[in-house]
């Protein structure tokens, strides 16, 4: 951030600037007015540039990949603690792996900042409300981008797709599980299952098995906050997304994602 315009020698010291950055830093708890607009690459927040048609898209991976957990019978033979346990720990890469299979891209831009002086007119209501959300990084969506786009270049088969999915949802490693013998049989039935489905279509390229689970492994690095903020959040406002997961599920409830 060395050469951020926040940090620079032409910072303004007009009055009203001043009095409205105290005021600011007074209501923050001590976080300077400079360090929040930070205009260097790792603190610039982002928003999708078509939220509309990029939520619609993502709305439709979630159900396909809440679809694949019902559909698999091993799954709901697990106690009803392993299976909320495990899709707390790998929707993410689930979700990440249907962007990828369903060919999903987005752009982002940069998000609008309100100006000084609103913020200040707002300062009194906004105690008495929630927590401001976080906001995705610019940093972040970039690696973002560039897992979906490693994935890309591996070109996967839908049996490739199917079976890695299954080794990244049952995943024994998860802690608190009871039945984690079993899942760890699942977790390797179905890398076994993506290994014999390699050889044939992709009889040349041995070091491929070893290769995607490298690269699905980096799936994991992926924040859930960053997803549920950049796809979700415009959809579902501050519901939990794991519980609205969970309900989709279960067919708790009929309430369905849809901007």
């Amino acid at each position: 951030c060395e050469r951020c315009q926040c940090h620079g020698e032409d910072k303004r010291t007009a009055i009203l600037y001043t009095l409205l950055s105290q005021n600011l830093h007074h209501s923050r708890g001590g976080r300077s007015a400079a360090h929040r607009h930070c205009l260097c690459h790792q603190r610039r927040t982002v928003c999708l540039r078509t939220p509309h048609v990029t939520c619609q898209a993502a709305s439709n991976v979630l159900v396909k990949t809440v679809s694949f957990m019902k559909n698999l019978p091993s799954f709901h033979l697990l106690p009803r603690e392993d299976q909320l346990l495990l899709l707390d720990s790998c929707w993410v890469p689930l979700f990440l792996l249907g962007l990828v299979q369903e060919m999903v891209t987005f752009e982002v831009m940069e998000t609008p900042a309100p100006s000084m002086l609103k913020k200040i007119l707002l300062d009194g209501q906004s105690k008495r409300q929630e927590p401001e959300r976080t906001q995705p990084t610019l940093a972040a969506v970039q690696r973002l981008q560039c897992c979906l786009n490693t994935f890309w270049s591996l070109d996967l088969s839908p049996k490739e797709y199917a079976y890695l999915k299954g080794a990244i949802l049952f995943n024994p490693d998860v802690p608190g599980l009871r039945a984690s013998l079993y899942i760890a049989s699942l977790q390797r039935e179905a890398q076994r299952a993506l290994q014999e489905v390699l050889q044939p279509l992709h009889p040349e390229d041995q070091g491929r098995f070893a290769r995607i689970l490298l690269i699905a492994s980096t799936l994991k690095s992926i924040s859930p906050t960053l997803i549920t903020d950049l796809f979700f959040r415009p959809v579902i406002g501050n519901a939990d997304i794991v519980e609205l997961i969970a309900e989709m599920l279960y067919e708790i409830t009929g309430r369905q994602l849809a901007p």
